[in-house]
């Protein structure tokens, strides 16, 4: 069924978004299995530590995640590597730590133990976890992981004695733009020794800076060294507040009468104790008077921000965390800002969600504001406060004299707020309601009068309030709200606990003792709620049952405490003191204090439920009489033995996890181990396949959907000689690059559980199935003989739906006699049932998802320009590209029709199909080139596509009929009839200027979106690209310069013409005269040349003779004699022609 508006949802660039956060709960509600002897596996850990590039091989270094900046150090190296599958022109840089692996083993040599794993085969596996940012305005919600196996490498320093030596296992520690949380998950391969899987926490510390000493410090304080006993011992434990999974950074106050905090950036694996650098000041003299102290009371950490209370001032710290706001000035406060400087603060409360980019803090006022909220805002590490209700205080608002909200709650994506109001009357006296508050509204109502006495439940685990049942002398003392926005779970908390379904009406929880008092709550988010109380007793709820269980003190926990004691346990003493209490994924966690023979010191050890749970249970035992002896049984409260999950499907589909799987280059080396230079280059290629995975997101969509396919396309011919190189021991600086080693992978193996999360966009289904192994009472055969061959179970499944007008869940029964088990295909008791395997004891019975409808994420709108060109080609039946092509950007011509197509592209399982729904295209841009490209405004996008537009500004148009509600713009299809290009005259593409000989182009910004039109999906897709249209007709003006330009070009060629006409016998007479002289000087050099070897010669022979007269001899132009010849026959010239021809020619004179 079609849900109401706040199921849509976008990760692009739109104003808002909406996602619903649902909890589908599956309870099991029977209840323990039997416990499976498993084999005693030895007690291994994994041990990760970060090194900086510089420091590799450094067997005691471990640097703090503080850079952020890539390392361009590996370029040289690339170079060298001539005969590898790379792209030598690209750009390669290297990531700034790598991670250090090892493991250990209780009682065992470390060294020797990574060297019998090595040598056994051991290569660990590292599955990189990125989180996505709060602000999914700047970076896109993305959900990526690269798994990298790990490579050997030899540590510096001397070793004699043996080759090996110590070693460890390196891998790139890889970063990301817009995400500053990281989990590592590091298993094995499956040789060697077991190695339970392990998950480490390697967030980005934006609160560090280097001094001039090149050390690491805090910006926020002085960090301090000494673990002094009055910090920790008999101090009351805190809670950590802080925005899910989205706080890099944990820090908790409450050290009395310092200023100090503890922070860490490893959920508590690894912390430092800083004191703050601020002011311990007053307030102005109308805040209430309090006790003075420099504790910090209370303190919130966000994803790039820090908030404290010291007193009734509220200060915010923001982190230098250029992954996520670059390094422009303003990014970072640089020290601690006072905020809600006029006001008295008396409680800072969290808002667990983030919600449209931005994250959420509370600030209860006191004093003259006291009633009113100040709802901060952190968007970007810009920190901003609005004071509500604006209409005035609370107190007026649900009319009453005077009131003090004790406590709130923010429901971010409904806009709404949740108090407890605590109200004074002359005659009633003080009592206390649950108000909601509408933000957009600024409305507020009363929904629930809380009673002033405690109801009297003797027997019961829960009672439902209906105004009518009997109540004790215990007076209600409410401290706190709680909301699951999961599950739209409230809980009131006092000394006692009150929950609600709907926000009115509501069911004591009598487990909970009323002469205990609650203190804080800690909750998971995924169904289980632990609850502290003053005196730091610990119980356990899990949510949508009634049933709380004491964790501490216990029986349970004694025994529990026992064991570890007798096992000598470093995370166990004597003198502890616990001092908060806090969820890691699905398991909780005490960080304590100990004191004992091994010093002083805090340590973050699991509370193990299940296996307090399971101790409890076993003092439900009987002793039988069995003929002359008593038999010691237990009663077993499960029904079933084994609980399985089956059928289940590919969860990184419903997970929107994006994975990509690399291993190491291959060293030509005889061991096996890599050297810096592989590293590096292992370093270089990590970073190459993520920046194609970040390039890929572009809005022209390539042939084949996968972002390593430009990495390899050219090389993949060459394959067989890069292997031949391998296995020759040939490669380059030692090191092979197998291309199969770097790829992204879109359907791993399918794990048999549920997801940590699910997405379902409109009409998906998520089916999978629950295998339950019966007990031989659960299963029984109908007395009946019609029904003699049915087999009924007794066993069941319940749902308990957080928004069940949304969500449906249907589960069909299949019994299975012959493996005595019960099916239930699934679509869409608490605290009794365990499992016990090598990775601890499970409880079973109920299973629980967070259901997320909308738009899943890693889902994009490309413009298919493959198949646009080839359907444009069809229909048009002419060749339209531009005379000098571009392949990122082909050109379509302007006479032609526009036939363009889109396609979706799930980038998480490599699924690229058509785009059949419907959309509006806007051209939002455009210039004459791209770097003459500018922004429409809002008006101009209006005329340039509207089919309303009356001002001839039409870009272009559209047989389409169909138009949006206002009728403002067209709404195409795949259907449609294309896109005919007009550009009128008062648009911006009218009269273009030509290019040289060709005609004009235009590039167009086209905005595609399926906003509000599409009501196929929940995903709102928005595509914006670069259109480039030629062939565009010339303007009037540009025909009048042309025809002037082509008229004097013409007119001066006709000129021309005529005057050749004119002169052209004068030109004819000359040209014969001048070659007339020519020909004549040519001849008198010819003959003064013969002349003058006649004299020489006639010298020679008869020097007494006398010359005798010469007559010159001139050849006609049509008969001229040959250089050097004599006719044959010897006339006389006229007299009246030679002295007439003579002077012409420029040789020296005859004389007689």
């Amino acid at each position: 069924m079609r849900c109401p508006a706040t199921f849509r949802t976008s990760f692009s660039v739109w104003p808002t978004i909406r996602v619903l956060r649902g909890l589908w709960a599956l309870l099991v509600l029977l209840a323990p299995s039997r416990l499976w002897a498993t084999e005693e596996f030895q007690d291994c850990s994994w041990q990760v530590v970060l090194n900086e590039f510089s420091r590799v091989g450094d067997n005691v270094a471990s640097d703090r995640f503080y850079e952020q900046d890539l390392v361009d150090k590996v370029e040289s190296i690339f170079r060298t590597l001539v005969d590898s599958p790379i792209d030598p022109s690209e750009k390669y840089l290297s990531f700034p730590y790598y991670l250090k692996i090892n493991y250990t083993c209780e009682g065992q040599h470390s060294e020797a133990l990574v060297r019998k794993g090595h040598l056994t085969g051991l290569k660990p596996r590292v599955l990189v976890t990125f989180q996505s940012s709060v602000n999914f305005y700047r970076w896109k919600m993305k959900h990526l992981q690269i798994e990298m196996e790990a490579a050997p490498f030899r540590s510096q320093g001397l070793c004699p004695a043996e080759e090996l030596c110590a070693m460890s296992w390196y891998t790139p520690m890889p970063i990301r733009n817009g995400s500053v949380i990281v989990h590592v998950d590091i298993r094995s391969n499956g040789l060697g020794p077991f190695i339970a899987n392990k998950r480490f926490f390697m967030n980005i510390n934006g609160f560090l800076k280097k001094d001039r000493d090149n050390m690491i410090k805090f910006m926020v304080g002085e960090e301090l060294f000494d673990l002094k006993p009055e910090y920790f011992e008999n101090v009351p434990s805190r809670p950590v507040y802080y925005t899910v999974d989205q706080s890099p950074v944990l820090i908790l106050g409450g050290v009395p009468n310092n200023k100090i905090i503890l922070l860490t950036d490893t959920n508590f694996k690894d912390l430092s104790l800083v004191e703050l650098s601020i002011e311990s000041c007053w307030v102005d003299s109308s805040c209430p008077k309090t006790n003075f102290s420099s504790t910090i009371h209370d303190a919130i950490s966000t994803e790039s921000t820090l908030f404290i209370r010291q007193n009734q001032l509220a200060y915010y710290f923001t982190g230098a965390y250029r992954t996520l706001h670059g390094s422009s000035p303003g990014s970072s406060s640089g020290s601690w800002v006072r905020v809600l400087a006029t006001e008295c603060i008396k409680r800072l409360c969290p808002v667990y969600f983030h919600h449209n980019g931005s994250e959420y803090i509370l600030a209860l006022s006191t004093g003259k504001h006291e009633g009113y909220i100040h709802l901060g805002t952190i968007t970007g590490g810009h920190v901003s406060f609005e004071m509500l209700p604006r209409k005035g205080s609370m107190c007026q608002m649900i009319l009453v004299g005077s009131c003090s909200i004790i406590w709130a709650f923010y429901v971010s994506n409904e806009y709404t707020f949740l108090l407890l109001v605590e109200s004074k009357h002359p005659s009633k006296g003080t009592y206390f309601t649950v108000v909601r508050y509408l933000l957009i509204t600024d409305e507020a109502d009363i929904l629930y009068h809380i009673p002033r006495f405690i109801p009297d439940a003797q027997g019961l685990d829960s009672l439902v309030i209906l105004g009518t049942e009997a109540y004790t002398t215990t007076p209600m003392v409410p401290k706190g709200l709680f909301f699951n926005a999961y599950n739209s779970l409230l809980f009131v908390w006092g000394n006692f606990l009150l929950q609600s379904y709907d926000t009115q009406n509501y069911i004591y929880l009598a487990d909970f003792p009323k002469e205990l008092s609650i203190k804080y709550l800690v909750n998971s988010f995924r169904g289980d709620m632990a609850i502290v109380t003053e005196n730091e007793e610990i119980w356990y709820l899990l949510e949508g049952s009634y049933r709380m269980y004491r964790l501490v003190p216990s029986h349970g926990w004694d025994v529990h405490i026992s064991v570890q004691m007798m096992q000598q346990s470093s995370l166990y003493a004597a003198n502890e003191t616990m001092v908060t209490l806090f969820y890691e994924d699905s398991d909780l966690y005490q960080l304590m204090y100990l004191e004992d023979h091994r010093g002083r010191r805090l340590v973050k050890r699991r509370v193990p439920v299940d296996q307090v749970l399971m101790y409890q249970q076993q003092s439900h035992y009987k002793l039988e009489q069995q003929g002359g002896h008593r038999k010691l049984s237990f009663t077993n409260l499960c029904p079933f033995e084994v609980m399985h999950l089956h059928i289940m499907p590919g969860s990184q589909f419903y997970m929107r996890q994006e994975y990509y799987r690399v291993r190491p280059p291959v060293v030509l080396d005889r061991l096996g181990f890599h050297n810096k230079v592989s590293l590096a280059v292992y370093q270089g290629l990590v970073y190459y396949l993520l920046w194609l995975d970040a390039k890929y997101d572009k809005p022209y969509a390539d042939p084949v959907h996968d972002p390593t396919w430009r990495w390899w396309r050219d090389k993949q011919q060459d394959q067989d000689y890069y292997l031949y190189l391998k296995r020759n021991w040939q490669g380059v600086s030692g090191v092979h690059i197998d291309m199969s080693g770097y790829a992204k992978f879109f359907s791993p193996k399918s794990e048999y559980q549920l997801p940590r999360r699910i997405f379902l966009d409109k009409g998906n289904l998520y089916q999978f199935a629950i295998l339950l192994t019966a007990r031989g009472e659960a299963l029984r055969t109908p007395t009946d003989v019609a029904s003699a061959f049915l087999v009924h179970s007794e066993l069941a499944v319940s749902f308990m739906l957080a928004h069940p007008h949304c969500l449906n869940a249907h589960a069909k029964q299949e019994v299975l006699v012959n493996r005595k088990s019960v099916l239930f295909r699934v679509l869409g008791s608490s605290g009794h049932c365990f499992q016990n395997t090598h990775f601890g004891l499970r409880m079973q019975g109920h299973l629980m998802v967070p259901v997320i409808i909308g738009c899943p994420p890693s889902k994009r709108l490309a413009f298919d320009i493959t198949y646009t060109l080839k359907y444009n080609f069809l229909k048009n039946e002419r060749y339209s590209d531009c005379l000098y092509k571009d392949l990122e950007m082909p050109c379509f011509y302007f006479r032609d029709m526009f036939y363009p197509f889109f396609l979706i592209q799930d980038l998480v399982t490599g699924d690229s199909r058509s785009f059949n729904g419907s959309y509006v295209l806007k051209v939002v841009g455009g210039g004459p080139s791209l770097d003459r490209l500018r922004d429409y405004s809002e008006e101009e996008i209006y005329r340039f596509n509207s089919p309303q537009d009356k001002t001839r500004s039409l870009i272009w148009s559209t047989s389409t009929i169909k138009t949006t509600e206002n009728g403002a713009f067209h709404i195409m299809s795949p259907k449609s009839l294309g896109i005919h290009w007009l550009c009128l005259e008062n648009s911006p593409c009218y009269n273009l200027d030509p290019k040289g000989i060709f005609a004009p182009e235009f590039f167009f910004k086209v905005l595609v979106s399926n906003r509000g039109v599409d009501e196929s999906t929940y995903c709102d897709y928005q595509l914006v690209f670069v259109l480039h249209i030629h062939g565009f007709p010339l303007g009037s003006k540009s025909i009048h310069n042309l025809l002037i330009m082509s008229g004097g070009v013409l007119i001066g060629l006709v000129g021309i013409y005529i005057i050749i006409c004119l002169l052209w016998p004068f030109m004819v007479r000359a040209w014969k005269v001048i070659l007339y002289k020519i020909n004549n000087a040519a001849t008198t050099e010819t003959y003064h040349s013969s002349s003058t070897s006649f004299h020489t010669f006639s010298s020679l022979t008869s020097p007494q003779s006398c010359p005798s007269p010469q007559v010159i001899f001139v050849a006609s132009s049509k008969e001229q004699a040959a250089p050097g010849l004599m006719p044959q026959k010897r006339q006389q010239s006229s007299p009246s022609l030679l002295p007439a021809l003579i002077p012409s020619l420029q040789g020296p004179r005859l004389l007689h």
